[in-house]
């Protein structure tokens, strides 16, 4: 073959792969051309070195893209007489994969720092292999005039460098420098610019701020960030105070703040790095990975309650720029919001609703259309686990495997992500947080818009929750209306069942798994509060084989903004009558009549469903045990109790039961009356967290083998939010391993709600494809 057309698909748009497909032409002798469309890039060549191009195409290929496919067939154009990159072709209905945001490389970084190179302290220099690309894209094909960079005109230097073949920035669409590009100033808090000048000088003067204690609200690749210093008590409290809505009437919440170090040696100064975290740090998607605390030299206002801290190390030239010469060895940087709104974009934005918080505001006219907050990850036993899927991360696909109708699975409440697909694929969007206000849907209704439009996706089916007052069910069932999608193709989903079919979608597994899901809430087939399940599931159906013992509820969702309700329903269920005169020392400290009322609803199931929830439980424990009774956070107490835990040879499990019933119930009143007896011995807190963890091991271990003796099944797989406990999550795998399971869990969507909506749409193709 000497002449064909080339068709690629995948990540291979705003990661250099036009500039890298005409130098490969020109090493092969090759002539013809190349050019972008609306599914990827399409090559036209001819030349006797062909095939061994073809060949080079996937070996070589940049280091940001991902080629999906290559197809070749013969061509009929000829007579050609050089190689040259076409302008972009869009093609209706058709989609290419976007590229997510990049970290600086270190070419931009080594000029960013040389006082010889023309954009020498340029807080915007990029190249086609790092900058922004998801949070600049408003359409496809990828090139300028479709991204926020089109108000730009590019200067002769730097369009010499654009149409330059054998330059870094050859078609780098975002590419700019001080003359022609954006620019950064500081802004006093109602918006009017202060004398600082632009760009270095303006964040010159911001460092100047941060150090005497200011807050700053600073613009950033996909949103705002609200800053101070790490290292200041004052500032972080008052940050704390100013941001953090409390579940706590009157109080601010605990929830840690992100920090951002400037390098490995500032970082290593406070946490503990293995090699691992240290190339998560490293990577270019430069998530917030979670490290264990190892020094007091942060303020404890950064991460209270907590033994680690999440860390970040700077991913834009930006945020480099903020540490240039300044001495600073963290800085909080935590996304610029109020608690339970989404990220703040815009600079009006920034100033109606971050003025409130920030003393100053780093602002800059580069506009962002996809918010897109920082991604969370932790790395247990070396592998690498996502616990919020956003910037870095979204939009790049999963493949499913097989072609899919076009499906939009709304995902949960809390913890939001939506999930479509398109072909092969499913694209999850980013975290979107708690849909619990009208703010935060216009968020998730604005990112779909754009998704849509991004992937050319005209979903025809639709998978939703099957709690009917969820927020976005209510849209999805809208959109399914608006959308003329028929009622057959509206698919209501069990929560628990889309968490295990999330670990299924990820690693490719279609025949039937023992699912242990372990969360805080989801509405059961029969009406109740699960949440401490174990589903044999396939990809289209599941059967509920055994659960935790159901206890009340009291109140909804007041148990769980304070445990001591949960404790109290444990210590009901597990000593019935008796419970006050067993735990003296828990209603000791309950006011009485708060605790009588509590008591009441219990026994009457007054306003108090039925749950079988796991982490409720672990709400319960650590309310038991004294060591939190009121949360100002999700999940405070259960992180806590995690972080106290103590681990050790010779350390026992507490007793627990479980009924032979279909299903089978894993009875924790053992566990619970244990407990009491040892809190009233005086063990330690510590040695009750790492026995407690023990014996939730042992019971998925034993429940899962009492379910394979009946099944046959030899493959487990684990999810949900109380799964992020790495204690918990370590402690079961290695049980089930050693029992002679082989185990799945989420690694690239998070186990928590963030991975529902990837499960959902499984779950909705397979249920489509059977006819419901």
């Amino acid at each position: 073959m000497n002449k064909a057309r080339i068709q690629i698909t995948g990540i291979v748009q705003g990661v250099g792969f036009r500039p890298f497909v005409y130098n490969l032409a020109a090493t092969h002798g090759l002539k013809g051309y190349c050019l972008n469309d609306s599914e990827g890039v399409v090559i036209e060549a001819e030349g006797a070195s062909l095939d061994e191009f073809i060949r080079d195409l996937r070996l070589k290929a940049p280091p940001l893209s991902k080629i999906e496919t290559i197809t070749v067939t013969d061509s009929s154009e000829r007579g050609f007489s050089g190689f040259t990159i076409r302008e972009s072709v869009a093609v209706t209905g058709k989609s290419v994969l976007v590229s997510p945001d990049i970290s600086i490389c270190g070419d931009c970084l080594r000029e960013l720092f040389d006082p010889m190179d023309r954009r020498h302290l340029y807080p915007f220099i990029n190249c086609t292999n790092c900058g922004p690309r998801y949070s600049i894209v408003k359409d496809i094909p990828y090139d300028r005039p479709r991204t926020t960079m089109a108000r730009f005109t590019l200067c002769p230097e730097c369009d010499k460098e654009y149409h330059d073949p054998s330059n870094r920035r050859f078609h780098a669409q975002p590419n700019a420098c001080a003359k022609c590009g954006p620019k950064v100033w500081l802004a006093n808090r109602d918006g009017s610019k202060t004398d600082a000048g632009v760009n270095f000088n303006a964040i010159k003067e911001a460092q100047r701020l941060l150090k005497e204690g200011y807050i700053l609200a600073i613009k950033g690749l996909g949103g705002f960030h609200l800053a101070c210093d790490a290292s200041n008590d004052d500032a972080a409290k008052r940050l704390r105070e100013k941001k953090r809505r409390s579940f706590i009437k009157g109080g601010s919440s605990n929830k840690p703040f992100a920090v951002m170090s400037p390098d490995m040696e500032s970082i290593q100064s406070f946490a503990l790095v293995e090699e691992k975290e240290e190339a998560a740090l490293k990577h270019r998607t430069h998530p917030i990975v979670l490290l264990r605390k190892s020094a007091s030299t942060l303020s404890p206002h950064v991460a209270p309650g907590n033994n680690r801290y999440g860390v970040m190390l700077p991913y834009t030239p930006l945020h480099f720029l903020l540490f240039h010469g300044a001495g600073f060895k963290a800085l909080v940087m935590t996304s610029g919001n109020l608690s339970d709104e989404p990220i703040v974009i815009s600079n009006e934005e920034a100033i109606a609703r971050l003025s409130m918080i920030a003393d100053y505001m780093l602002l800059h006219d580069r506009d962002i259309y996809m918010r897109v907050d920082d991604s969370i990850v932790r790395v247990d036993n070396g592998v690498q686990r996502v616990l919020r899927r956003a910037r870095g991360f979204t939009p790049e696909a999963i493949p499913l495997g097989e072609e899919m109708d076009e499906i939009f699975a709304a995902g949960p409440l809390l913890k939001n992500t939506f999930t479509i697909t398109k072909g092969r694929n499913a694209i999850v969007g980013q975290h979107m947080g708690d849909l619990e206000n009208m703010d935060a849907l216009e968020f998730y209704k604005e990112t779909l818009r754009n998704l849509k439009n991004t992937f050319k996706s005209e979903p025809m089916a639709v998978a939703l929750d099957m709690h009917p007052d969820y927020m976005n069910s209510a849209f999805a069932r809208e959109y399914a209306e608006s959308h003329g999608i028929k009622i057959d193709r509206i698919i209501p989903v069990q929560h628990h069942h889309a968490h295990i079919a999330s670990v299924m979608a990820e690693h490719g597994l279609t025949d039937e798994v023992i699912g242990i899901a372990f969360d805080g809430t989801g509405l059961g087939v029969d009406g109740e509060v699960w949440g401490g399940e174990f589903l044999v599931s396939s990809r289209s159906s599941f059967t509920r084989s055994a659960h935790l013992s159901y206890v009340r509820l009291p109140g909804g969702d007041a148990a769980v903004r304070e445990p001591w309700r949960m404790a109290l329903s444990y210590l009901i269920a597990s000593f019935s009558e008796n419970a006050e005169k067993e735990a003296p020392f828990f209603f000791e400290r309950r006011e009485a009549k708060e605790a009588a009322i509590v008591k009441r609803m219990v026994e009457t199931g007054l306003n108090s469903p039925l749950t079988s929830s796991a982490g409720r439980l672990f709400d319960a424990v650590a309310s038991i045990i004294g060591l939190r009774d009121r949360i100002s956070f999700e999940a405070e107490a259960a992180i806590e109790l995690e972080s106290i835990a103590e681990i050790r040879e010779g350390l026992d499990p507490y007793p627990f039961g479980i009924k032979e019933e279909k299903p089978a119930i894993i009875d924790t009143a053992p566990l619970i009356r244990a407990i009491v007896e040892d809190v009233r011995r005086g063990v330690s807190k510590a040695e009750i967290s790492g026995r407690f963890h023990l014996t939730m091991a042992e019971a998925i271990a034993a429940t899962a083998k009492g379910i394979r003796e009946k099944m046959g099944i030899t493959k487990a797989a684990l999810s949900g939010g109380v799964f992020q406990n790495a204690t918990l999550l370590s402690l079961s795998t290695e049980r089930l391993e050693k029992a002679g399971f082989k185990c799945y869990t989420n690694e690239r969507v998070p186990a928590n709600d963030g991975g529902v909506s990837l499960g959902q749409a499984v779950i909705a193709w397979e249920k489509i494809k059977k006819g419901n």
